[in-house]
């Protein structure tokens, strides 16, 4: 019976996630070309997406040891989606760059303080359902949803025009999808009031994040540094006429496919390797050292051989995946449930500034000579494989 409830209670949070995930990568795809049609100029673009994402992710440690000390998960959960529904179709009356930049703001104050409280509501279900599973079944709805996003708002200003009202409109419908994540989040809390009561506790509800965790978040932010954001690689897609223009949201899709398709697939065999009596630590490193060859497959391509570019970008997504679901899993394996919230805004501020450093330092160098970044990007992603292998072999104490 636990079993079943335990999956039931992860497929209810899955939903969360592609709902939500429709509203923000919708949104997300259109606040470029609506800010330029406010007349931002590409510095303003630039500082609206930075701040938006630094708020994102330097948050999220203060309000996962907030949802330690409170116990209050579903509460921190419910505020953070809820700002998706105010903030998304405020868009519509915003009218200036300048008012864009808050709600974007506000949107991704919303990400900061439901993150780690949704990762650890979903953690009290994995020794039922399995920890790979668990976060592979959120994070494959979780792509559903990103995908399904930009097509809509694409479908909307086919419909309107890329007017200001044809983005109010799209704005305005992605409060659907943003309402309906609210509506599955308050039935699963109606279902499941103490979700904690799912996991079959075998260590103590307190204690140290420990040596192991430690080296783990060294390991998490090599791969964050080596693993490239998507407008790089597209950059030099479209500038070395690999992909035109008009074919790399279909890539970047294919690829959010792609990176659902791989959780499933890491996720069965963490599991798998955890009933074995392994930790865990081996097919994370496993999927990142496949996914490490991505960078001289896209940036050392061209215009002759588009189909390296298009295996790098599959490899990308690889490595990606791999952090998106097993990396998280692997938390709820080493941390006790009552330091779940902490270790998981801790785990996505380390990964949300080494991200930003690696790719400013992948730029850089990919300006210099893109062998160069090619180089670095991969190494750092074969290191960080060796930390997440090495990490499972230190002692779990303080």
């Amino acid at each position: 019976m636990a079993p079943s409830r335990a999956r039931h209670f992860v497929i209810l949070l899955g939903w969360v996630s592609l709902f939500a995930d429709l509203c923000y990568e919708g949104m997300r795809g259109a606040i470029g070309p609506y800010l330029a049609l406010l007349g931002a100029s590409a510095t303003a673009v630039g500082a609206v997406a930075g701040t938006g994402e630094l708020i994102g992710y330097g948050l999220r440690y203060a309000s996962g040891a907030l949802a330690d000390r409170t116990h209050r998960y579903w509460a921190l959960t419910i505020i953070g989606y809820s700002t998706n529904l105010v903030a998304v179709p405020l868009l519509a009356l915003a009218g200036s760059w300048p008012m864009v930049a808050v709600l974007v703001g506000l949107e991704r104050l919303g990400k900061a303080i439901r993150s780690p409280a949704k990762s650890t509501l979903t953690s009290f279900a994995a020794s039922d359902v399995g920890a790979g599973k668990a976060f592979a079944i959120n994070e494959a709805m979780d792509q559903i949803g990103g995908l399904l996003g930009p097509l809509v708002v694409a479908g909307v200003l086919a419909w309107r025009g890329e007017t200001a009202e044809g983005f109010a409109w799209a704005f305005v419908i992605l409060g659907i999808p943003a309402a309906l994540a609210i509506m599955v989040l308050l039935r699963a809390r109606r279902l499941y009031p103490d979700p904690r009561s799912l996991e079959k506790v075998e260590d103590s509800e307190r204690g140290a994040l420990g040596m192991r965790y430690r080296i783990y978040l060294i390991g998490v932010a090599l791969i964050a540094i080596g693993l490239a954001d998507w407008p790089l690689l597209a950059y030099h897609l479209e500038k070395a006429n690999v992909l035109a223009t008009k074919w790399l949201p279909v890539a970047y899709a294919a690829a959010m496919g792609f990176d659902g398709l791989t959780a499933v697939l890491a996720g069965t065999a963490f599991d798998r390797r955890r009933k074995a009596g392994g930790s865990g630590s081996g097919v994370v490193a496993v999927f990142v050292l496949i996914g490490a060859a991505y960078a001289p497959l896209v940036w050392l391509a061209d215009a002759d051989a588009p189909y390296l570019a298009i295996a790098g970008i599959a490899l990308w997504s690889v490595a990606r995946a791999a952090t998106e679901s097993i990396g998280k899993a692997l938390i709820a394996t080493i941390v006790p449930r009552g330091e779940r919230g902490r270790a998981y805004g801790l785990y996505y501020l380390i990964w949300g500034v080494a991200w930003w450093l690696g790719s400013l330092l992948l730029g850089v160098l990919y300006d210099h000579g893109r062998p160069i970044a090619s180089a670095v990007a991969t190494g750092a992603l074969v290191l960080g494989a060796a930390v997440v292998t090495w990490s499972s072999r230190a002692r779990n104490v303080a």
